[in-house]
Order: structure tokens, then sequence, then C-alpha cells
């Protein structure tokens, strides 16, 4: 890996099953750098995140996350870059049978934490930073949209990953619930946390400003403002 980069592709073609979404991509994240992924649906903002997070295998070019080479990653290694990536989704994915503390000490257990008093602890510590004490023994279908949207959150970052991918992670929000979203990955960024977002949210990015990359016509390209306010003006003018 060049240039101390913490994600770095090159000459990357991504599939999403047999359809190529990406072609050549060339992609440097320094670490604790922000970044933006726009784009319209179908474009390969989340096809990308996959790879990042080797959920997608690539069979070209160079590709390097958080030290491992994800063209040489073996299976074993998988969940050691995992547990240096922490992924925010829009859906949630949170386990609907058990509660918020049971839904942290399931991906705890699962990483590999074993002593209980550490593990409360850290759950404890996660929850304070998004918040959500208060809401350690509720079930997630007892909380609302922002509020299971902190505990995913809470989730990305309980082995202090270095990276956090979010994927549209304000999608389903209304902006005042998304602000304040948006106000914790800022907390955790200027913690030393990479961020690389992919959004449809042009007032947030305006805010928030960071480095933006657009996804269209298969590539991966750093737009002017030209570009960007015409992307976004698209992506409104289909919701209408």
């Amino acid at each position: 890996m060049q240039n101390n980069s913490i994600i770095s592709l090159k000459g990357v073609d991504i599939f999403q099953q047999d359809n190529l979404v990406l072609a050549d991509v060339h992609l440097d994240v320094r670490p604790g750098e922000w970044v933006y992924l726009i784009g319209k649906v179908g474009s390969g903002k989340s096809s990308l995140i996959k790879v990042i997070s080797a959920e997608l295998d690539i069979f070209n070019g160079e590709a390097y996350v958080a030290g491992y080479n994800l063209r040489r990653l073996k299976n074993k290694e998988v969940p050691f870059l995992r547990r240096k990536i922490g992924v925010v989704f829009q859906d949630f994915r949170l386990l609907t049978d058990r509660t918020v503390r049971d839904n942290l000490v399931f991906v705890l257990k699962a990483t590999g934490w074993k002593n209980e008093k550490a593990i409360n602890d850290r759950i404890r510590e996660v929850m304070e930073r998004v918040g959500m004490m208060h809401s350690l023994n509720r079930m997630p279908h007892e909380l609302s949209g922002g509020e299971q949207q902190r505990i995913v959150i809470a989730r990305a970052i309980l082995n202090e990953p270095d990276i956090i991918l979010a994927d549209e992670p304000t999608g389903n929000l209304d902006p005042e619930t998304s602000a304040d979203l948006m106000k914790i990955f800022r907390d955790l960024n200027r913690r030393g946390k990479t961020i690389l977002m992919a959004t449809h949210d042009y007032q947030l990015i305006e805010k928030y400003k960071a480095k933006t990359l657009l996804c269209a016509d298969l590539k991966l390209s750093n737009p002017d403002r030209e570009q960007l306010e015409l992307d976004f003006s698209e992506l409104v003018d289909k919701k209408k």
C-alpha cells in the first residue's frame, strides 16, 4: 500500500453479480479523511462499499484496505479485516428478536470478546457516545428510525474500527434527526476515524463539507461543483 492510504484501489473493476457497475476505479483515502460517495441508484456506490468490506470479490487491479491486500485476502483473514471496519446500513439490520444490549453482546462475542465486565464496559461506552444508554433493554421495534440508527452506529464502533463505511445512513430520516446523526459522525471523524459515506442528501454535504466523489457512467470521478449540483438536481426530480 502506497502513500500511507488506509483505502487504496487502482484499476479495479467492480461487478454486482455479472453486471459491471464501476470500471477502472482509482480511489485513495487517507487515515482520518471524510469522503462522500454520490450517484444515482444502481451507479455502484453500495457495490464499492461492499468491495471495501470484502463482501464482493475483485479480479483485477490493486486493492488495499487497512493494510490488507484484497486480491490475496484469505477467508481466515476476513474477520480480522472487518474488525477494522464498521458498517452503518440504511436499513439498520438489527436482530429483531433480542434487546439492544443483546444485539451488541452478540457482535462482541462473535468477534472474540469473552470477559463479561469488558463487554459491559464497552457497551456502556459506545451507548453513551451515541446518547442511547437509556435504551439498552428495549427491543429494536420500540425505537424510532433515528434511535435505531444510533444503535447501528454504536454497533459499528464496538471494536474501535479505523474505517466507518456508511451506506445512506440518513436516507429514511427527517432532516433534524439526520443532522443529529451527522454530529455523531463528525465526532467520530474528529477522533481519527476514516469516514466513507454514500448519500443522496445534498444539504448535509453542503453543511458538512468534505471530499465528494461521483459514481456515474461506470466511472468514479471527482466532480466539479456544476456536476455535483446537476447530479443532485436530477436525483431530486426523480423523487418527485
